[in-house]
């Protein structure tokens, strides 16, 4: 399984891509709601996407959407159409954002203009799920030929291969995060199974993904935010996937990093945009081309972590990665 462990926005998308191609699971279940997108660069041209897992690269790899996930049905539909046809599931528990709920978002402003909400819809469904009036996938028509049994179907896959997408990051977590600046879900690795349906026995790797430097959308702290002037100066600057946001931004924070370890228990680490930091780790794929100094980084934030740090992003296609698994022993 695939877990953020920052505020979200550290290539989750992108480290997942990576191993539907390098590994090829028989399945990738996507966790979630349709206010957080994930990217995926190919051969220059970005991909956002809000409800499929972004393993759509591996076209061998069915694509599926946990029972404690929500989605939008025109989202999800033109997301099948596009990345998906003939391989996407969604759970008959599935719960549906609908157009009431994006209204009744909207107008909270405490939500919108405090704590930084997406206007997606996102929270107020979760309110209905809790209350137990919001509707499931079982209940839409036009959803009938998409649903499944998203829990027998990872057990049933398991032999072949499942990465279960986490989504959003550790700090935004409901229960974990910089509350009230938070999501409206759990988004730890505990949360992320609980979406999908899975007892913790039944995973072999949590892969915790940090990006070289931390991004916040909305409100909220950030310890060591940079003004913006600094930000773009460092070549930081970003937006959000579904927003379009401006991400603010920090230098890599060891503490939360921990924090994130303390909370998720990974088996592995995975760093994206070393060369956002280290500029001459741009497009590397072995551990003996990159920088010195990001060597010496790199090894300096395991021996903090005390868990392997096993992927490497230096570029933004999926290829572009040190992967250093197997000689770390977690092939």
């Amino acid at each position: 399984m695939v877990v953020d462990g920052f505020f979200g926005d550290t290539g989750k998308g992108k480290v997942a891509a990576y191993l539907a191609l390098a590994d090829k699971p028989a399945l990738c279940v996507r966790t979630g709601a349709p206010n957080a997108g994930h990217t995926v660069t190919l051969e220059g041209q970005q991909h956002v996407l809000r409800t499929l897992p972004t393993c759509f690269v591996n076209p061998g790899t069915k694509l599926a959407v946990a029972p404690g996930a929500l989605i939008k049905i025109d989202v999800f539909l033109s997301e099948v159409e596009r990345y998906g046809r003939g391989r996407s599931y969604v759970d008959f528990n599935t719960g549906v954002v609908e157009d009431i709920h994006v209204e009744r978002e909207r107008s909270d402003e405490f939500l919108m203009k405090v704590v930084g909400s997406t206007g997606q819809g996102v929270g107020a469904a979760m309110v209905d799920r809790v209350l137990r009036r919001l509707r499931l996938a079982r209940d839409f028509e036009v959803l009938k030929p998409f649903l499944a049994d998203v829990p027998a179907m990872i057990m049933e896959n398991k032999r072949n291969g499942v990465v279960i997408e986490g989504t959003q990051g550790t700090f935004l977590s409901l229960y974990h995060g910089t509350y009230p600046y938070v999501t409206s879900r759990d988004v730890t690795a505990s949360g992320i199974l609980s979406e999908a349906g899975v007892g913790p026995k039944a995973v072999d790797e949590v892969v915790l993904v940090f990006k070289a430097f931390v991004t916040r959308v909305g409100g909220g702290p950030l310890p060591g935010e940079l003004p913006p002037e600094e930000a773009e100066r460092r070549g930081w600057v970003e937006r959000g996937a579904v927003t379009g946001r401006p991400r603010r931004a920090a230098p890599f924070n060891m503490e939360l990093a921990k924090r994130a370890v303390l909370l998720n228990t990974p088996t592995q680490i995975a760093i994206t945009k070393i060369d956002a930091v280290f500029k001459e780790a741009a497009g590397k794929t072995r551990w003996e081309d990159l920088p010195p100094e990001a060597r010496r980084w790199v090894e300096e934030v395991e021996e903090e972590m005390k868990v392997p740090v096993t992927l490497l992003g230096t570029g933004p296609e999926p290829h572009h990665m040190v992967d250093l698994r197997r000689e770390k022993g977690r092939a």
